[in-house]
């Protein structure tokens, strides 16, 4: 993280638009803070990958609500599609229209947590495999810069995701989507805080996916039990596996078997950060008030 950072700094100098991608299922949470500090007042453009995934109303909404932000510019993309992606070279050059030319070439960063589909966009909008791409965070490892025009220049980044994310619920978002490693969280708390959002948000899509009636009468839990049963997920003498219930849903989700959902609104997302910042804060007063004062010089020496 430390590494990539140094680099973003110092290649940011010579940027003229900077885009991150975020995953259209969940915009806020995989919307990097750290950029905020690096990118010096860069014209930006958010691209929602993914979009295909992610529920159509929602991404709507998220659209709205960068495209209403200053020096800012929103669209979303399938990353399988040529002709959608290509839309970012023109959504570039309307960001910076004093670029382009041999003279003064076009110059974009492109940065974004793990796998949220940075290799996957490059490689089509270049029309053959020019980054490695995977299903696991962390695949680019070094900048790589790609010429997408004779004017054009993209440079790219590894993914990197925040040292800690004060946010709750963007972690459990976080760990749903694949942007964090599986041996850094518990996939029956991950499910669980997901069952909990899609009961209330979409609960016609778990009935039709599991064959499970009444949804919205369940908790979280009863209904992890309930899609265990269903999905065969029964240890002798039938007890539910909830842990493998739990990868079950979780895989459902990032292969898009439980329909097209979003896992946050503007307005929550708002909610959640609001929440976890005045925690942070909360958190580094108490901090503070606990470490002892530094004792300073040398005692007096004994007479």
């Amino acid at each position: 993280m430390h590494l990539t950072r140094k680099a973003i700094g110092e290649r940011i100098k010579e940027i003229d638009v900077v885009i991150e991608m975020l995953d259209a299922r969940l915009p806020g949470s995989s919307a990097n803070p750290m950029l905020a500090d690096l990118i010096q007042g860069k014209p930006g453009l958010k691209i929602l990958s993914k979009q295909d995934l992610a529920d159509p109303v929602q991404t709507v909404a998220w659209l709205a609500h960068y495209n209403a932000l200053p020096g800012l510019s929103a669209l979303a993309l399938d990353t399988s599609m040529v002709s959608p992606a290509k839309a970012l070279i023109d959504a570039c050059r309307q960001l910076a229209p004093n670029r382009g030319g041999m003279v003064k070439p076009m110059r974009v960063l492109i940065c974004g947590i793990p796998n949220v589909g940075k290799s996957t966009l490059i490689n089509t909008l270049k029309g053959k495999r020019s980054a490695k791409t995977g299903d696991e965070a962390g695949v680019t490892k070094l900048e790589q810069r790609i010429s997408l025009a004779d004017d054009f220049y993209l440079y790219d980044t590894p993914g990197v995701l925040w040292p800690r994310i004060i946010v709750e619920k963007s972690g459990f978002n976080l760990a749903a989507s694949g942007a964090i490693g599986v041996n850094a969280f518990d996939e029956e708390e991950v499910a669980l805080e997901m069952l909990d959002y899609l009961i209330a948000h979409y609960p016609q899509s778990l009935a039709q996916r599991y064959k499970i009636q009444n949804v919205e009468n369940h908790s979280d839990e009863s209904l992890l039990e309930a899609i265990g049963r269903q999905r065969g997920a029964v240890q002798t003498g039938g007890r539910v596996n909830t842990t493998k219930a739990a990868h079950l849903v979780i895989h459902d989700f990032r292969a898009a078997a439980l329909g097209s959902v979003t896992l946050e609104t503007p307005g929550e997302f708002a909610s959640w950060l609001a929440e976890g910042q005045k925690a942070d804060a909360e958190r580094a007063l108490r901090k503070a008030a606990t470490e002892k004062p530094k004792k300073t010089g040398r005692p007096p020496a004994p007479r």
